[in-house]
């Protein structure tokens, strides 16, 4: 009859993966540095660009809409028309 080992049987069980040298791995820095260098290339890194150098957003407008919106005093669908056509303009110039 053969001997049993025990520990042996687990070796293989128990190795740990080295999550971070995966996630560290040559071949995935060079991946995400080519897709750094690109971004500014891109249709989606331009946009991305364009969304990071957009102005804070006015805390009192945004209370001031809310306000009239639950009062009924919103038009909402005329006012959003235009809104949607400014941010396309500025994202499309």
């Amino acid at each position: 009859m053969a001997e049993f080992d025990s520990n042996s049987r687990f070796e293989r069980e128990n190795r740990q993966v080295d999550p971070v040298g995966e996630v560290l791995a040559p071949d995935k820095d060079m991946v995400m540095e080519q897709i750094l260098d690109n971004i500014n290339t891109t249709p989606i890194g331009q946009v991305l660009r364009k969304i990071a150098s957009l102005p804070e957003v006015r805390k009192e407008k945004v209370l001031d809409v809310r306000r009239q919106l639950t009062e009924g005093k919103y038009d909402l669908d005329e006012r959003l028309d235009v809104a949607l056509d400014k941010v396309l303009e500025y994202l499309t110039a």
